[in-house]
């Protein structure tokens, strides 16, 4: 499978994925779990449909010390029990955010008081942009058909 479009040499994708990757480091230096940002990053990316983000993700959460079963079973995350109740707090909102156009009323307070009774101001400010940044480039990706399975951790750094 080849991409539609290479990200890397398009004068304007180029410039744009620029400011993403700006953004992104700001969430990476907040104080929110670097476990918590990588789960929040697969889900996002698997609900999307994004096997490049998927493949990125899963590859940078194992390398940095994830175990299999937790990554195995981020899709099935409500039944799954060896994630915090702070973890659940965040795919949830993961979850509602990636899904607005599927909902009518978008994030739900329920959803939003369980994460606030888990996460700081600055936490809650790095989950809600950490979302809204994932799914971007979950967008870029899916839309320029992006293949994945090649990524190596730290490929981007």
């Amino acid at each position: 499978m080849n991409a539609r479009l290479n990200l890397f040499t398009n004068p304007v994708t180029t410039k744009s994925l620029k400011h993403f990757i700006t953004a992104s480091k700001v969430v990476d230096g907040s104080t929110l779990p670097a476990a918590t940002q990588e789960l929040v990053k697969i889900r996002a990316s698997q609900i999307n449909g994004c096997g490049f983000c998927t493949d990125m993700h899963t590859k940078d959460a194992a390398h940095a010390g994830e175990t299999s079963i937790r990554l195995n079973l981020v899709a099935a995350w409500r039944e799954a029990t060896v994630f915090t109740d702070a973890e659940r707090a965040a795919l949830e909102l993961a979850e509602q955010g990636t899904r607005i156009a599927d909902a009518a009323g978008g994030v739900t307070d329920e959803a939003w008081a369980n994460a606030a009774k888990h996460y700081d101001e600055e936490q809650l400010g790095a989950l809600v942009s950490l979302i809204a940044i994932i799914n971007a480039y979950n967008r870029v990706n899916v839309i320029t058909q992006q293949p994945a399975g090649d990524y190596q951790p730290g490929q981007f750094a």
